[in-house]
């Protein structure tokens, strides 16, 4: 990476992962540095291949079934290399396991046990591999009354409360809603990457090995953060508010005459700040609104004081006298506005990489910078199978010979 020196070189990871919780947490690995063995399905791959439009289009002349990607398999796999190998076949779990002795971690998201009948499963990869890093994330982790259920992020923000939080009041028609993005599995994704770089910590330490297992449904419970324990602390259950904030008053979205913008008050010095700037300032010394808890005691005197004041005005003229006065507000950015406003550009969220058949893909960019260096792979997101025979070469040293006879027996494509 422009001379870095990338903090995890050398490691290797062979990820048996799909969709999006276990290839989030490697191609964060891979960002960082580490070499990611993507190991898929011959003719159909992760299922996120096929989960389009949109896709990218690929050069015309070659098959049908490699002429795209899908803009959501490219959202999670970059700097990874691909092998098409089968695990139903005997060849192919011994290609596995062979894998598995050369890697640092092995990362795998089948259900509960799934691994065990083709000996891939934790057990039996640390008998050859003792010090390995192992890594199984469910949705309701390995043990437990739901273990053997599968867990899917929408469902898993259902059942771990997030959707009773999110989503309009009953009293103004709402319903509970997920969060628009698959929130739960990024979040599943980080915490792996942590627990594996903590696991490698250790076994620099002790030389001890680690199995590691992450259950959706426990990071859902873990991330409601102050809402859990406003539930704990109080015993009364959260509803559902909005752009509303449960703590914190005024900390929400309000209508402006042509839009919308958020006001986000954190203190006391800043709502005093917000009514200077709405010429309010006999606001901040009402007995009221003079402290958050009271605000949040007067919540709806408050907030309909506001709204009456911030509809009187254009969105933008607003976000400029706020902004003035030190107010923290923003306005409401579709995706176009995000990558195109000017913090977002200068930060450099948006990558391209050129794919292998030399078509440009832009990618949105690793937040983490280090030195000043964001740590995004060069790599792109491979094809199917594109490294099948230089990974084999390069991890196990097989020959033209080998990999021809493993082709005629179905283990690789």
């Amino acid at each position: 990476m422009n001379g870095i020196v990338e903090p995890l070189a050398g490691l290797k990871v062979l990820d048996l992962s799909r969709v999006l919780a276990g290839p989030w947490c490697t191609q964060q690995l891979a960002d960082l540095g580490a070499e990611v063995i993507k190991v898929e399905r011959p003719g159909r791959g992760d299922d996120t291949r096929a989960w389009g439009p949109p896709w990218l289009e690929r050069a015309e002349s070659r098959k049908e079934s490699e002429t795209k990607e899908s803009a959501y398999f490219l959202s999670a796999n970059r700097g990874k290399r691909s092998v098409a190998i089968d695990l139903s076949t005997p060849d192919g779990q011994a290609l596995v396991r062979q894998l598995a002795t050369k890697a640092d971690v092995v990362i795998e998201n089948f259900k509960a046990g799934g691994l065990a009948g083709y000996g891939l499963d934790h057990v039996s990869l640390k008998r050859f591999n003792p010090d390995l890093i192992y890594c199984s994330i469910t949705g309701f982790g390995q043990d437990g009354p739901y273990a053997g259920r599968a867990g899917y992020d929408f469902l898993i923000q259902g059942m771990g409360g997030l959707m009773s939080l999110t989503g309009e009041p009953d009293d103004h028609g709402g319903e509970p809603m997920k969060v628009g993005v698959a929130i739960t599995d990024i979040f599943t994704g980080l915490y792996a990457a942590n627990a594996i770089l903590a696991a490698l910590r250790r076994r620099d330490a002790t030389g001890e090995g680690a199995y590691i297992d992450m259950a959706l449904l426990d990071v859902q419970v873990g991330v409601l953060a102050n809402q859990a324990l406003n539930y704990l602390t109080s015993g009364q259950t959260p509803p559902r508010m909005g752009n509303a904030h449960p703590n914190i008053v005024p900390y929400q979205a309000f209508a402006a005459a042509d839009g919308h913008l958020i006001v986000t008050v954190g203190n006391d010095a800043q709502f005093r700040h917000l009514c200077e700037a709405l010429g309010e300032t006999e606001w901040a010394v009402d007995p009221r609104f003079a402290t958050n808890s009271q605000r949040v005691a007067h919540r709806e005197p408050l907030v309909a004081l506001l709204s009456e004041r911030l509809a009187a005005r254009p969105r933008d003229e607003w976000l400029e006298l706020l902004e003035a006065h030190g107010v923290p507000c923003g306005p409401i950015n579709t995706l176009d506005q995000v990558f195109d406003d000017p913090q977002v550009r200068h930060r450099g969220m948006v990558v391209e990489r050129t794919m292998n058949d030399g078509h440009r893909a832009r990618l949105v960019a690793s937040p983490i910078t280090l030195d000043g260096q964001r740590m995004t792979s060069l790599v792109s997101p491979p094809r199917l199978g594109e490294h099948t025979e230089s990974v084999l070469h390069d991890w196990l040293a097989l020959d033209a010979e080998a990999l021809a006879n493993l082709r005629r027996t179905g283990a690789i494509s």
